[in-house]
């Protein structure tokens, strides 16, 4: 087992110690070079860690999820939740600094959510990211947007109600119409399922709660964290959480270290301070191509057992190469014109053909620099070439 390994599962363990339940980690990392998001390919792993502990069940059948995540798929956070609760009497929480979107609804399903001082909830509304005008990419629309709130439609209609104060429904019908025609009626429809869908889920995950949440309580949560919170990406603090209605409790001064150490190693292990600027991977004279072989951007990890996604990290520049490049260069390598070819001994004709072969690798590499030097960057690429979720022992 290497060093940082053992460190955390020391660190897992004494925050199982300190919350008396079993603990499995889920940690997707939002490196900004490359991050990960909540997927369903992580539930069947997920699984193996639970499977294992329950191996050798603890007299109070508890279980913890330390975890971290910007968000990911909405369809991921009921599994999850539910996956747990089967195997549990109780099912907990722990949120030592980010858990937005997705991971917020995997949040909800919890008894108890513990949270550092440091840890955020965030809106549950999830985001569409529509190509405006997609059908027509040569005539631009008054509406380009990148990303679609499935709230931002409802804020529209109430915008035009409330802020705008038209009342006259011939008017609204045209605006609502002017809407359609640029986010399309199939999106829209989209963005009403969306709508509901989270709701309902929100809504199934709170209802587990033990002891239960009365109607209301629900309600206004859900409430909350939908059309009350008016920016995606506004952060929910301990106190505010309370404030809404969730069940929070509060770390005390040792778990919220051993909870923050613990985030650290994982910050780590998954590169999070690294450079958002893909240009920082180069140099101006260096090669075009940065690899990390084994790029990891999330793990599952307990006590028993270690998984982690990665892949090979490819960034790489791509150049605009002159149509008629300028290439000229002079290797100085010639033969006085009095030698005779026919007469040089085998050894030292051997030796001269190292020399030719070895300016011929020179001249190559200086028509690269050269053609280099005259091709400007034009962009960068990255992606993760063969991610897979792989078992770490030891």
């Amino acid at each position: 087992m290497d060093g940082a390994r053992a460190k955390r599962r020391k660190l897992i363990k004494r925050l199982e110690d300190s919350t008396g339940s079993r603990m499995v980690v889920y940690f997707v990392g939002d490196r900004p070079i490359v991050g990960g998001v909540i997927a369903d390919d992580a539930v069947r792993y997920m699984y193996d860690h639970i499977r294992s502990i329950r191996e050798f069940p603890g007299p109070e059948q508890k279980l913890t999820l330390y975890l971290y995540s910007c968000g990911g798929s909405m369809e991921v956070p009921w599994k999850i939740v539910t996956m747990f609760r089967a195997h549990s009497r109780e099912f907990d929480v722990m949120v030592p600094y980010k858990a937005y979107s997705a991971a917020t609804m995997i949040s909800l399903g919890a008894d108890k959510i513990w949270m550092s001082k440091k840890a955020e909830l965030g809106p549950i509304d999830p985001s569409l990211y529509p190509m405006a005008n997609a059908g027509q990419p040569d005539k631009p629309g008054p509406f380009a947007f990148g990303e679609l709130g499935t709230e931002d439609v409802s804020a529209y209609l109430r915008f035009l109600r409330d802020r705008a104060g038209l009342t006259d429904q011939d008017a609204i019908a045209c605006m609502v119409q002017t809407l359609a025609q640029n986010i399309t009626p199939v999106l829209l429809g989209k963005v009403e399922r969306i709508y509901s869908h989270i709701r309902l889920v929100a809504n199934k995950l709170l209802s587990e709660h033990q002891p239960p949440l009365d109607h209301q309580q629900i309600q206004r949560i859900i409430e909350a964290l939908t059309e009350k919170s008016y920016v995606h990406g506004h952060s929910i603090g301990r106190k505010e959480a309370k404030e809404i209605g969730l069940d929070v409790a509060d770390m005390n001064e040792e778990m919220e270290e051993t909870a923050w150490s613990l985030y650290r190693e994982y910050e780590d292990l998954l590169k999070l301070q690294g450079s958002a600027d893909p240009q920082a991977f180069f140099t101006d004279d260096g090669p075009d191509l940065h690899c990390e072989e084994d790029a990891i951007v999330a793990c599952i990890e307990s006590r028993d057992k270690l998984h982690v996604f990665g892949g090979k990290l490819r960034i790489q520049r791509t150049r605009k190469v002159p149509p008629q490049p300028n290439i000229n260069v002079n290797l100085g390598v010639t033969l006085p014109p009095t030698i005779d070819v026919a007469q040089i001994p085998d050894a030292v004709r051997d030796a001269v053909q190292q020399v030719i072969g070895q300016a011929a690798q020179q001249l190559r590499q200086l028509v690269q620099e050269e053609l280099r030097r005259q091709s400007p960057v034009e962009g960068i690429s990255r992606n993760l070439a063969g991610g897979a979720w792989r078992e770490v022992r030891g």
